[in-house]
């Protein structure tokens, strides 16, 4: 019999886990990429990250999926086939304090930059309906026992049930292996224009099974776990 999950049980992001859930991923995200490039300044950054992560998992409860452990130790943030293109008025609706005026010109014109480009990708790549891994985030504590991909495997199969794609952008090269181990495969790598950033675009076909249970969808090259998740 294997050992239990030290974080607990996989279960459905509710509006109860908000406060918990945000500080999670505004610790998981501190030394990511993205959030390095739009607020350079660490002390700086890590008083906006939990504002933005408010907002970020708000957005998800209104009108995405998410999913949590039972001791809040990582949250998994969707967006279904339909809505996976976060607007400017539901971000409004769900905005608490202005946390993005918060950012200043500067960081406000480093995201336009970056966020025109993935948008771009995104249509260009999921044209279709399709699940969108808005954000995966796991507590430095909990990171590199696999929780990551128990947080994210609920979507993976109702996709492979409805026969859809997942799709998702990272801007940190080593998420890759742990994409690719779970079937994403990379459609594209590029800088935002105007920027130093690497980002990577990628999709996960749904995965069938055939009669013996061997997979017949699009499986990536890569393997090993990610340690960040």
């Amino acid at each position: 019999m294997g050992a239990a999950n030290p974080a607990g049980e996989i279960i459905p992001l509710e509006r109860a886990h908000l406060r918990q859930a945000a500080e999670v991923m505004a610790r998981a995200f501190h030394t990511d990429p993205l959030w390095q490039y739009l607020l350079p300044d660490e002390a700086r950054r890590a008083a906006l990250l939990l504002s933005s992560f408010r907002l970020f998992v708000r957005y998800t409860l209104r009108y995405g999926v998410g999913y949590t452990t039972t001791n809040l130790a990582g949250a998994a943030c969707w967006l279904p086939p339909g809505n996976t293109t976060p607007t400017a008025g539901r971000m409004l609706r769900v905005a608490i304090h202005g946390a993005p005026l918060a950012f200043g010109p500067a960081a406000l014109r480093r995201y336009s930059l970056v966020e025109s480009y993935t948008a771009r990708l995104h249509k260009q790549y999921a044209p279709g309906p399709h699940w969108y891994l808005w954000g995966l985030g796991v507590d430095p504590p909990f990171q590199g026992h696999g929780l990551g991909g128990l947080l994210i495997q609920p979507i993976l199969a109702r996709a492979d049930a409805d026969h859809l794609p997942c799709y998702l952008e990272t801007m940190n090269e080593r998420n890759l292996p742990f994409y690719q181990k779970r079937g994403f495969q990379v459609m594209s790598e590029g800088c935002a224009p105007g920027t130093s950033l690497r980002v990577w675009s990628m999709l996960r076909e749904s995965q069938s099974r055939s009669q013996d249970g061997a997979s017949q969808g699009r499986v990536g090259l890569g393997g090993g776990e990610l340690r960040p998740y």
